[in-house]
């Protein structure tokens, strides 16, 4: 079970972890020897030397005279997927180097260098200083035994660190970092009306109170909406553009590939899921080795014993591996069946309600054994990389008593925000009668609780000039 539920990378870990621990287990695609035939024939009962006792072991279990022994089963790969791509990360200068690589263009006193420099420490991977100055300036005494004023450090971030590249960098909050960029562009009128309006009406203008602003300023709708679109240009998290930031990103490994063959759905389990796994030769021989022996010294029974260990661990990795693999590929066959109309279409409305049990009653399994394979796994389909738990949803019942998926009617919902008059957006209640209509009698709140899961505001911030 805790097989199942890692993912590739984690179980390519694992699989490194018990190969290290286990020497009697081996990797590769080498071609492996058949045991002779006679080998098995020379140990018997019959045969006059010293014999280890029932209690210990019966080498035959493991020197078998078949053409492949049990234990040598190896675990064939499921996809011609053989190359392992590796996604290579590019070296470089991080984004706090380089701010501090800037500072070196500054005259600054000893202590003043001291102070940018903890400034430019102190910016989050957005590109803001989240803390208050009267903290950073406890903190440069503590730390950093500089003794100073909040004053000079107010004067040391805005007469270097808010000019360091990216602009906007050193931001104490939203405010502060859209008036900085706006102040290092060429001044214009719709720029400066642009500052004064987030100097003065900051709250006005992320509420999209506009009839306000426009009374306040004195201005036209064109020209409010000249002064939306400056600010909608600029980037609110200029930390995040820093090309140079290595912050480690995360790979995705597709567990599964879906790919759509002649109209036919084939699926395909990730090669690296299936490694091919065979005991080491090296105890293969040692087995032989006593075999062939005429006395069975105590040293060698020890030794058997321990070869015996190993050589259980290992046949019994090898079976969980498969029994992984087997379990992947049924509980994801029965999903992609499940959702056939989703895969051939990419449709996310034509997504069947499907929970856990639905699935483990398919495959006679446990619904823990579905639900680690649904949280943990990824699919690579035509329509992009998923992770599985996106196909599963409770369902409703539409004005017809028929089941529909709540993902249906999400991307119903979505559909129609984004259809929408901006000048006009539909408040929650013009909502939920423009679904009833589309035959999915849905409350008020219930829409409320989908657009916020879609990630979408309410009406009056969706509203444009």
């Amino acid at each position: 079970m805790k097989l199942i539920q890692l993912p590739t990378q984690a179980f390519e870990e694992r699989l490194k972890q018990e190969i290290e621990e286990n020497p009697a287990l081996d990797t590769g695609k080498e071609e492996l020897d058949s045991i002779d035939d006679d080998l098995s024939n020379e140990y018997d009962d019959d045969a006059g030397t010293e014999k280890i006792e029932a209690e210990d072991i019966n080498i035959d279990e493991y020197l078998s005279d078949d053409e492949v022994p049990s234990y040598k089963t190896q675990a064939n790969n499921y996809s011609a997927d053989d190359e392992e791509k590796n996604v290579p990360y590019a070296a470089g200068t991080s984004f706090h180097q380089s701010l501090k690589n800037q500072l070196n263009t500054y005259s600054f006193s000893e202590e003043e260098q001291a102070i940018a420099e903890f400034l430019v420490g102190s910016i989050d991977d957005s590109g803001y200083i989240r803390r208050e100055i009267i903290d950073l300036v406890d903190d440069l005494a503590f730390t950093a035994n500089v003794f100073t004023t909040e004053e000079k450090v107010v004067s040391i971030l805005k007469r270097a660190v808010h000019t360091l590249d990216p602009i906007g960098v050193g931001a104490r909050d939203l405010r502060e970092c859209l008036i900085i960029q706006l102040k290092a562009k060429d001044s214009t009128k719709i720029r400066s009306l642009a500052i004064e309006i987030l100097e003065t009406a900051f709250d006005h203008f992320v509420k999209k109170h506009y009839t306000k602003l426009q009374e306040k300023f004195n201005i036209s709708s064109d020209e409010l909406k000249e002064v939306n679109t400056e600010i909608s240009r600029l980037n609110p998290k200029p930390g995040s553009s820093y090309a140079g930031n290595n912050k480690i990103a995360e790979q995705i490994v597709p567990d599964f590939s879906i790919k759509i063959i002649d109209g036919e759905l084939d699926l395909v389990l990730n090669s690296r899921n299936a490694p091919e796994l065979h005991i080491s030769r090296e105890y293969n021989n040692m087995l032989k080795g006593y075999q062939e022996s005429n006395t069975k010294s105590k040293s060698q029974k020890d030794a058997v014993f321990f070869i015996k260990q190993k050589l259980d661990a290992a046949k019994w990795f090898i079976d969980a591996i498969k029994q992984r693999q087997q379990t992947l590929l049924v509980t994801m066959n029965t999903i992609m069946h499940y959702q056939l109309d989703y895969f051939l279409t990419g449709d996310e409305r034509n997504l069947k309600p499907m929970i856990l049990k639905d699935i483990a009653d398919k495959i006679k399994m446990d619904v823990s054994t579905v639900s680690r394979v649904a949280n943990s796994k990824y699919v690579s389909t035509p329509y992009g990389t998923k992770l599985i738990k996106e196909f599963f949803s409770e369902s409703m019942k539409n004005d017809q008593g028929e089941e529909v998926s709540t993902k249906e009617i999400k991307k119903i919902l979505e559909t129609v925000i984004l259809e929408e008059d901006k000048k006009k957006p539909l408040t929650d209640d013009k909502l939920s009668k423009i679904l009833k209509e589309k035959g999915y009698p849905i409350a008020r709140r219930t829409i409320a609780k989908y657009r916020e899961q879609l990630d979408l505001p309410v009406a009056r911030l969706r509203k444009e000039i």
